[in-house]
């Protein structure tokens, strides 16, 4: 099966967010994926301190999500479009799951909230497992991927081939442009996103957008823990691997033994 990792910038506005969509997805589909995923609420973007997306509310939400059913059925392809979600008085940061006829499947909600994000989302409360095209996968989002592993886990342990990672992890103000994937001097979040895959015998798949300064790559490794393909740092852009999913047998996260870690 063939998979997609988008690099896109940080939109402008939602027209900008569904004219990458647009763009990355219909050159993903041309190179025979069959799924694509996109960085942590691309729909409006990702609020940094330094950079402030356009407004949501639940219709440019529901309308944008409408868009993007569309492009998935133009194209033929899955897409995983991470979004604001409104449900009531309440906003979740979720990434949507769309089928290649353009269904929307449903959403997986962040359920580990990053601290500076306690004001901004609420934590969602359950974890989902999908399966398109005969591909079972689940997702993790951003900090929750990074910081909590259980939740990598439990996707794992549930059957996942493939567990999905749209995160946000750099800057267009200050840092640094990495030179080297996994480098000892750059910021852990590469070595995390090997050690996610590794520990579970999974392919991870992690979406990061394109800043000038990204603290790490979008970026495919593979269950013995090999970086597979990645992002070009600071240029959007979209990467296409083939990967065989009989080498995601989740061998260690099925030997995990809970009953011996009760809290």
């Amino acid at each position: 099966m063939k998979i997609a990792v988008a690099s896109p910038p940080l939109p402008k506005s939602i027209a900008d967010a569904l004219f990458w969509l647009k763009k990355l997805t219909k050159e993903a589909a041309g190179r025979q994926a069959e799924i694509i995923c996109f960085p942590e609420t691309f729909i409006p973007g990702y609020p940094l301190e330094e950079y402030q997306p356009e407004l949501s509310s639940p219709e440019k939400m529901r309308y944008a999500l409408a868009e993007g059913s569309k492009i998935a059925a133009e194209n033929r392809i899955a897409i995983i479009l991470p979004m604001d979600h409104f449900a009531g008085d309440k906003i979740f940061n979720v990434a949507n799951v769309i089928a290649p006829d353009g269904e929307v499947l449903g959403y997986q909600a962040k359920t580990q909230l990053d601290p500076s994000e306690d004001e901004l989302w609420s934590p969602g409360t359950a974890r989902q497992l999908f399966e398109i095209n005969g591909l079972k996968f689940g997702i993790t989002i951003c900090h929750e991927g990074f910081r909590y592993p259980e939740s990598v886990r439990w996707a794992a342990r549930s059957g996942a081939q493939v567990v999905f990672h749209p995160h946000c992890a750099g800057s267009n103000i200050s840092g640094n442009l990495p030179a080297q994937w996994g480098s000892p001097d750059s910021p852990y979040y590469e070595k995390a996103i090997m050690m996610r895959a590794l520990e579970n015998t999974i392919f991870f798949a992690s979406a990061n957008y394109a800043t000038k300064f990204p603290e790490s790559a979008s970026s495919l490794v593979a269950p013995d823990g090999k970086c597979l393909a990645h992002g070009v740092y600071g240029e959007p852009g979209v990467f296409v691997t083939d990967i065989d999913l009989n080498e995601a047998t989740g061998l260690l996260a099925k030997r995990f033994k809970p009953e011996h870690y009760a809290y």
